[in-house]
Parts: C-alpha cells; sequence; structure tokens
C-alpha cells in the first residue's frame, strides 16, 4: 500500500465511528470472525481498544492483521483502523494509483 492509498483510506476513515470494541478479554477468536465478516462487507472498518484491556492497541492491531488477512492502515491512542481489499464484484473502495 502506498503513503497516497493510505492517506485516502485514513480520510475515509476520519468520519466512521468504531463498529467493535476490544476489551478485558482483548482478542477472542469470536471477535476475530466478526472483524472478518465486517470487512467482507465493508472492507474499512474502525475499532475502540477499552481502558481495561491491558494489551498494548498497536500489537493488537498487528496481531488482528496478521489473523484476518488485513493491513493496518492507522492506529492512533487506542483507535485502530483496518482494511482488506474486497473481491472484485463486491468492490466498494477504490483506492488511488
Amino acid at each position: 500500500m502506498t503513503s497516497k492509498q493510505r492517506a485516502y483510506l485514513k480520510s475515509l476513515a476520519m468520519t466512521m465511528d468504531p463498529i467493535f470494541q476490544v476489551g478485558k478479554a482483548s482478542v477472542t477468536p469470536e471477535l476475530i470472525t466478526a472483524i472478518e465478516e465486517a470487512l467482507r462487507a465493508r472492507e474499512l472498518i474502525k475499532l475502540s481498544v477499552l481502558q481495561n484491556c491491558a494489551d498494548d492497541p498497536r500489537a493488537i492491531a498487528e496481531m488482528l492483521s496478521e489473523r484476518t488477512h488485513s493491513q493496518v492502515v492507522q492506529v492512533i491512542g487506542k483507535k485502530i483502523v483496518l482494511y482488506k481489499e474486497g473481491k472484485d464484484e463486491k468492490k466498494r473502495i477504490e483506492l488511488p494509483r
């Protein structure tokens, strides 16, 4: 992903609300499954790491990225933005070249 594409995705994510919260239990198999489904439907999602989660948001983002085969767009504070390119027929976001 180029810096121009990453900047475009960041601008799209700026107006989004987090649709998942990572809490005390941290990353569970159920959470990963739900995130995979959301990425398939939306391509770009935002997550929030709650105060009671002991894990580092950057480490959580890398783990989720690895397990869902997505890319970390950004981690700011306790907010994580993930992107996974959709299949051709269901592609919603067109990245700049």
